[in-house]
């Protein structure tokens, strides 16, 4: 068939359309896809590619099985990197043996107990609620007893100085120091609770008898500690110093009135009446002067 006539047979069957014909028809496609796709659910529209459509991120499960990740897992393990809130807090707290991240876990578990005790505060919990969440409390306070102790132990800080007192927002101590139980908010607040800590509060009684060391202090004036009115009327001085004569006396008649070879009788204490005498400012300068001037002329002669 010659190929005039073949191009005309073709264009009888298969009509040949010009490009601004395929552009309207392309579009006309494009919007009936649209409107399909509009009314259609999320999980039977079918899942097309192309150059431009951006690839589907995997599952945190997923990443978690490649090979990739095993491998920096190992690595930060190795270095003592540990991302806590990835990874799931250790239940033996003695096998971690590296105080950065025993520093991260007792960070994590502050963190738990300062969210439970604001939530604690809540007038809209049940007293159910109020108890088991009291619990939790104290469970993570052990837990981050623990993480101290461990720490510790490693050669890091010890966070467990001056931290036996717990305070409330009030200011009032908590009761149940060290390793008690303890309650806080609206959990001393609940029945029994509250008569336990009306019953065990101490009383003051009137007439307490004085067996403290300060309260025995407070009853005692000046003349106990000497600082009396009894030398201004001179009978005290009087009496003191008839008895250092007597006393005086009494060694001098006694069988050893010798003093010792080595000692060297004092001015006034031989019985010649003559005082001890201090030299003055000017008579010390003086023989200072003259000690000088003699160690002088020994070097020089």
């Amino acid at each position: 068939m010659p190929s005039d006539q073949l191009s005309s047979h073709h264009s009888q069957h298969f009509p040949v359309s010009s490009p601004k014909q395929h552009s309207d028809y392309g579009n006309e496609l494009l919007i009936s896809d649209l409107n399909l796709r509009r009314f259609q659910p999320h999980f039977l529209r079918p899942l097309t590619w192309s150059a431009r459509t951006p690839a589907i991120m995997a599952r945190n499960s997923e990443k978690a099985q490649s090979m990739l990740f095993r491998f920096r897992e190992a690595q930060a393990a190795d270095l003592g990197i540990i991302d806590a809130g990835r990874t799931r807090r250790p239940k033996i707290i003695t096998e971690v043996q590296s105080i950065p991240a025993c520093e991260k876990w007792r960070g994590q578990v502050l963190k738990e107990i300062s969210r439970k005790v604001s939530k604690i505060q809540d007038p809209s919990l049940s007293d159910f609620m109020v108890r088991d969440l009291n619990d939790e409390i104290n469970k993570a306070m052990r837990e981050k007893h623990m993480w101290e102790v461990q720490i510790r132990n490693l050669g890091g800080p010890n966070y467990m100085r001056g931290g036996g007192k717990v305070y409330d927002e009030d200011g009032r101590e908590i009761p149940g120091a060290g390793k008690g139980y303890r309650y806080f908010g609206r959990a001393r607040e609940l029945p029994g609770v509250k008569e336990l800590f009306e019953s065990s509060t101490i009383k003051p009684k009137e007439d307490k008898p004085l067996d403290q060391r300060a309260d025995l202090r407070k009853q005692v004036d000046a003349s106990y500690y000497g600082y009396n009115l009894d030398e201004e009327d001179g009978t005290l001085l009087k009496y003191e110093r008839q008895k250092e004569k007597e006393a005086y006396e009494n060694l001098l008649t006694g069988p050893d009135t010798k003093p010792p070879k080595n000692w060297e009788p004092l001015p006034g204490d031989s019985g010649d009446g003559v005082e001890w005498k201090l030299p003055t400012l000017e008579e010390v300068q003086e023989e200072l002067v003259d000690r000088r001037r003699r160690r002088l002329l020994d070097k020089l002669g």
